[in-house]
């Protein structure tokens, strides 16, 4: 789909090409999650996101009311309108509602291939579930296979591996299997357990287990977590940086972002997508001790 006009380079900043990044999720009209989460983040790394929508949700703080898909057609139409124009140099795949999407994003990403981020949007923070069966085996069957990494909270990944996690060592292995029999690295995400919010990541490609170590935190802010720390692993990605080297800035921001605290809504609250770290005593305006 060429422009007809003339093209000086893509998205340049500062006289060099700015990284890029496509989100493909469903909308959140409180802001905090899907979609606008997902640009808030790529915009907090300093990156330029675009987006493809998969669904239009009724949503706040307090729950989901009600989810209208688009149609498939459209979003396959929308990500080759991006592809054939801005090449996204990562790609954060989040809701994709039903079989006839995830299908039509699936056709898309194996004609270009970028690196992909996959955040399973399974189940619910409140349990229920969000894909049926036939939606669940497309999304496992088509689009895991073709990610760099699935990123599934804990009941997600017990939902795939079949299995309760109870302690690191079942984590451990379940990773591993799900690395094996989907063929991409996994982070199991730790926020659902009990006292702390331990991450795993699994590289399968090296064979790898790395562990990052957080204490949960005591507030209620956590509204489209899963969203920021796919689309910030995302953004990693994007700038050249390792599997781990990506996970770890990820997990470093998301903390931050929920630590900050916007008490915003009656319910679990938004992130922060825009805070801004403290400085270390001591530590002058330009980073000079």
């Amino acid at each position: 789909m060429a422009c007809g006009l003339h093209r000086c380079g893509l998205i340049w900043k500062g006289g060099r090409r700015m990284k890029t990044v496509l989100t493909i999720a469903g909308s959140d009209c409180s802001g905090g999650a899907g979609i606008q989460a997902d640009l808030k983040t790529i915009g907090a790394f300093g990156l330029y996101g675009m987006s493809a929508l998969t669904a239009i949700t009724v949503q706040n703080t307090c729950g989901v009311f009600r989810v209208e898909p688009v149609k498939a057609s459209v979003v396959e139409e929308q990500l080759r309108a991006v592809f054939e124009d801005i090449p996204p140099d990562a790609v954060k795949v989040g809701m994709v509602v039903n079989r006839e999407n995830i299908q039509a994003v699936a056709a898309v990403l194996r004609k270009y291939r970028p690196a992909v981020i996959l955040d399973p949007v399974m189940i619910s923070t409140s349990g229920t579930a969000l894909l049926d069966e036939r939606a669940t085996e497309a999304l496992t069957g088509q689009l895991f296979p073709l990610a760099e990494l699935v990123t599934p909270n804990l009941p997600e990944a017990q939902a795939l591996w079949g299995r309760s996690i109870c302690s690191d060592g079942e984590r451990e292995l379940a990773a591993r299997e799900l690395a094996k029999k989907y063929g991409c690295s996994v982070l199991i995400k730790g926020g659902h357990g009990a006292g702390s919010a331990d991450d795993l990541l699994y590289n399968s490609k090296s064979g790898v287990w790395s562990w990052f170590r957080n204490e949960k935190i005591s507030n209620c802010n956590t509204h489209g977590t899963g969203c920021t720390l796919s689309s910030a692993a995302a953004c990693g990605l994007a700038q050249g940086l390792s599997l781990e080297e990506s996970v770890r800035a990820a997990k470093e921001y998301i903390t931050g972002a929920i630590q900050s605290g916007m008490r915003l809504g009656h319910g679990n609250g938004p992130l922060n997508h825009f805070f801004q770290p403290q400085k270390k005593r001591g530590e002058k305006a330009d980073g000079i001790k």
